[in-house]
């Protein structure tokens, strides 16, 4: 037996098949096989009785899809196209009815170059360069949207939640 694999066939010879195992020996999770589905975070150990969450398909690996979203974006030559293609609403309404126009999208590279960490006993701290294999690259995305009182900045989840209406072409404002 090795780990949770019984096996009736002693440690030694006798024929194999390409895939290592002894004839008739089969595995029904298959090796080195993916989960049924993609996962990339992993859930809390939640109770029994817990209620489960709808599986929302479009919200798996949310990040790789704003990373390939901000790497497409900074080389479209048309981001307009890009935006209405990407399904970025020009005109949307948050959950809580205010109407938000689309006014920058933004990128910022960020490059981390060092490491600041507490010295026991919490009186100091100590900063250490990362070497060039430990540094690492990141890319925020914001969209700055006018709610007609504000600009608010929201981010790639947040966008992905507006209720497209852009067909509206002016608002209101508070100030009048």
């Amino acid at each position: 037996m090795h780990l949770g694999h019984d096996h009736d066939e002693g440690f030694g010879g006798g024929p194999r098949a390409k895939n290592g195992h002894h004839p008739g020996h089969h595995h029904h999770h298959g090796h080195n096989q993916p989960h049924a589905k993609a996962v990339q975070w992993q859930t809390p150990h939640l109770p029994h009785d817990h209620a489960h969450p709808d599986d929302a398909p479009h919200e798996h690996d949310l990040d790789l899809v704003e990373a390939a979203f901000v790497e497409a974006f900074t080389t479209a030559t048309d981001v307009t196209s890009f935006l209405r293609v990407a399904g970025v609403p020009f005109v949307g309404e948050a959950p809580d009815g205010r109407r938000l126009h689309l006014l920058r999208v933004e990128t910022e590279t960020m490059v981390d170059v060092g490491s600041v960490a507490p010295l026991i006993g919490g009186g100091a701290m100590r900063y250490d360069p990362l070497p060039a294999k430990m540094a690492s690259r990141r890319r925020r995305l914001s969209f700055l949207y006018h709610d007609g009182n504000a600009v608010q900045r929201l981010d790639f989840a947040a966008v992905r939640a507006l209720a497209d209406r852009s067909g509206a072409a002016s608002f209101e404002t508070s100030a009048g």
